[in-house]
């Protein structure tokens, strides 16, 4: 049976252990080291601790090791994938080549091994390179096609993941050098500054300001709820969640609203266990800069140029204003964030008080009749998503006979103890509506009681602290039994294949001799390391290469020839290339 998985981000073991309640089929976490997120580490304990909460519902864990590595970094990176395949890792994630040149000499265990979307995976041809590999699964770039992915899907054999919701890089994954060339902070070593949420005007080789001091390069968030379904019938086995420095809150309701869908459409899950949730999910009110489905289906308006701030919410419009409040048609709380749009600019207020329609803002400038508000925090709702007390839990069955009962698990797994001795019952009924009534309480343990079939008439009185006890030591021997159970899946031996391409620049990454023989190996010439090897980087590099063209947001598409720049606030000025036949823009190093 061909599952699928809804793979949810953890910042920290707390945060993992809620998707996975929230009904996360995998989680992707980052370790001490070597992630993309350096502010989203974690110890070998926790992961450890995660690991084995997670295996318990057949919850797979991977880690994301997927920075470029120098040489003494490639070294303990080795180390660390080999302590990670001892406490149960599922999988890692990677970027680096010289990891696969490793699994190659056998100097890494058999983890499975996933190539990170900072893979740059936008090609079949790419894709197929690593199927041809064997790595267990590719993971693809955001930009791309349901048609492109159905392709990918249907011409290789590996597993294809891709993202569903959060955050979109404005680059492709893996070919942004903005960062480094701005402050030093690279983007392929996990220390990403950011830079394309920051301001920029946009001006020709006149000076003739286009755009002036507008978020140029900032996307929407990505939200692809609407194409699950077809994503699953192009055949895309797991769906990313984006958010590993997210808040709790946020994973919390993210996993449960896409938990619900995929539940809706009846499609078998590779995990265990039902989620009681106490909340119901909504995507538009946790964090989110509006939505878009970027390119699944066409080109969409993909940008948002006035803030990389949450948006949230579509509220109302304001119906009167008074002097220290205004009258709006919509619920609000003390303590929600509300903003608007006005003279291209978004602004916000925080709520102090209301009074049925009546709600007084913190501040009252720009508030006029009319204005449409959105809520860019909900506070009750935050507060509901903090106390929530969503658990996940394995359906269990108890059968009691011939001295014997029996726990069996929705998944089959079966834990069996003797049934305790005691005194002659006066009232046999009596004595199993106790025990009925006693393994129906499973109280804080991971399972519910689906049914308690008794078939012994020989039960022996024991007090009901004694029928509790029983149950509490069956449960345990039966969660013992199912991670005794539980299978760690194999990397199979990873071959050499032909790269598809001879030769390669700086945009291959290559940060280690590991990686230089790699691609060696595969036929492909390294002619230049990373950038990041470099103390200052060449002019006219490509910084980003991105399908958020701003010609075409600016309405300029096929209607001006004249050289375009990106200035920025520190007056900095980035020469624009546009790739028109492939839809795409390059940033260059000035």
């Amino acid at each position: 049976m061909n599952c699928i998985e809804l793979l949810a981000p953890a910042k920290n073991l707390e945060t993992g252990i809620a998707a996975i309640n929230s009904g996360a089929d995998a989680i992707y976490i980052g370790a001490s080291d070597f992630g993309a997120r350096k502010n989203a580490q974690n110890t070998i304990d926790d992961i450890e601790n995660l690991v084995n909460y997670a295996h318990l519902f057949n919850v797979k864990i991977h880690v994301a090791i997927n920075t470029i590595l120098n040489d003494s970094e490639l070294k303990k990176a080795v180390e660390l994938i080999n302590q990670l395949y001892k406490i149960g890792v599922d999988a890692i994630i990677v970027q680096d080549m010289g990891i696969v040149q490793s699994s190659i000499e056998s100097k890494i265990p058999p983890i499975q091994i996933h190539a990170s979307t900072q893979c740059n995976n936008r090609t079949l041809e790419k894709v197929k390179f690593f199927d041809d590999l064997g790595l267990s699964r590719v993971i693809l770039a955001r930009e791309l096609s349901l048609d492109k992915i159905r392709e990918i899907c249907t011409e290789t054999s590996c597993e294809i993941e891709t993202f569903i919701h959060g955050a979109l890089c404005v680059s492709y994954s893996g070919q942004c050098y903005f960062s480094l060339a701005n402050g030093g902070r690279s983007a392929n070593r996990g220390e990403c500054a950011q830079p394309c949420r920051k301001k920029y005007s946009l001006v020709d080789e006149n000076g003739k300001v286009i755009l002036k001091d507008k978020y140029l390069l900032s996307l929407k968030d990505f939200n692809a709820s609407q194409y699950i379904r077809n994503l699953i019938d192009c055949g895309v086995k797991s769906f990313k969640i984006e958010g590993r420095l997210k808040d709790i809150s946020y994973v919390k309701n993210v996993v449960a609203y896409y938990n619900n869908l995929l539940n809706s459409l009846s499609v078998p899950r590779s995990s265990s266990g039902k989620v009681f949730l106490d909340f119901e999910p909504d995507v538009n009110k946790t964090f989110n800069r509006s939505y878009t489905s970027y390119f699944l289906k066409g080109r969409e308006q993909c940008f948002n140029f006035l803030s990389p701030k949450s948006r949230g919410e579509k509220l109302g419009k304001i119906k009167r204003v008074f002097n220290n409040c205004f009258e709006i048609d919509a619920e609000c709380s003390p303590q929600d964030g509300l903003c608007y749009i006005k003279n291209g600019e978004m602004r916000g207020f925080l709520v102090n008080k209301v009074e049925g329609n009546k709600v007084f803002p913190n501040k009252m400038e720009g508030i006029s009749t009319g204005l449409l508000l959105y809520r860019s925090f909900n506070a009750n709702f935050e507060k509901q998503l903090t106390s929530s007390k969503t658990v996940r839990k394995l359906g269990v069955k108890f059968l009691v006979e011939k001295g014997f009962v029996s726990a069996i698990d929705e998944d089959c797994n079966i834990a069996k103890l003797p049934l305790p001795a005691g005194d002659v019952p006066n009232n046999i009924n009596k004595l199993k509506d106790n025990y009925i009534m006693q393994f129906n309480k499973t109280g804080n343990s991971n399972y519910y009681t689906i049914d308690v079939d008794i078939r012994d008439n020989n039960l022996k009185f024991v007090p009901v602290s004694r029928i509790n006890e029983l149950r509490r030591d069956l449960l345990n021997l039966l969660s013992k039994e199912r991670l005794s159970k539980y299978k760690q899946l194999s990397q199979k031996p990873i071959c050499y294949a032909t790269f598809p391409e001879a030769k390669i620049d700086y945009r291959g990454n290559v940060f280690n001799e590991k990686s230089e023989l790699f691609y060696k190996n595969c036929g492909c010439k390294v002619i230049e390391s990373a950038p990041e090897s470099k103390k200052h980087l060449p002019q006219g590099i490509e910084l980003m290469r991105t399908k958020h063209c701003l010609k075409y947001a600016s309405g300029l598409c096929q209607k001006s020839s004249k050289k375009l720049y990106l200035i920025d606030d520190n007056g900095k000025k980035y020469p624009l290339k546009f790739d028109c036949k492939n839809c795409e823009m390059v940033i260059l190093n000035p």
